[in-house]
């Protein structure tokens, strides 16, 4: 009979410690997906649509790093001018958790753009864009991916460059630009 009692509450424990209240991207993402304000795009290295055989091992190393990209924007008007603000306010205070490492940020007083990452130096799990403008919205870029490093990016950002990307699987951010 102790035995029962005790396994129980220590199943109950580890299932309360197990549920993690506290918000983090992933969470908003899958919270805000849905609703009439916000556009939500997962976008594959497929879209990239690059011919593998012609690239370097260097660049086909970074490629391999990279895994998807997960696009959340909310389209600011007149008429939710308010829910805007609350909305940036909550994805700021996300980016203070201090696992998301800021890198750079850019823009001067409520416009502007940061670009944090999760991980360490040499082995970068997430990198995070996040640019709001008032007058547009904002949107959270998150680049996923597994043993990412700054090199990696780098190599990955000539390889765009070479890419004929995919515009179809962003037709839906083109309702952000208007």
């Amino acid at each position: 009979m102790k035995a029962n009692v005790f396994t129980s509450a220590i199943i109950v424990l580890l299932t309360l410690v197990s549920c993690n209240s506290e918000p983090s991207l992933q969470k908003y993402f899958v919270e805000n997906t849905e609703k009439k304000d916000f556009i939500a795009l997962d976008v594959s290295s497929d879209i990239l649509n690059l011919d593998k055989a012609k690239l370097s091992a260097e660049q086909n190393e970074a490629l391999k790093s990279f895994d998807k990209i997960n696009i959340l924007a909310f389209k600011a008007n007149d008429k939710n001018q308010a829910q805007f603000e609350t909305e940036r306010a909550k994805v700021k205070a996300i980016l203070k958790d201090p696992k998301y490492q800021e890198l750079m940020k850019v823009g001067s007083g409520k416009d502007g753009a940061s670009i944090s990452y999760v991980g360490t130096d040499e082995n970068i799990e997430e990198f995070v864009v996040f640019a709001n403008r008032k007058e547009n919205g904002f949107a959270v870029v998150r680049v996923l991916g597994k043993n990412m490093n700054p090199n990696n990016i780098m190599t990955l950002m000539t390889v765009l460059k070479q890419s004929k990307i995919d515009m179809e699987q962003l037709k839906p951010l083109q309702q952000l630009v208007k």
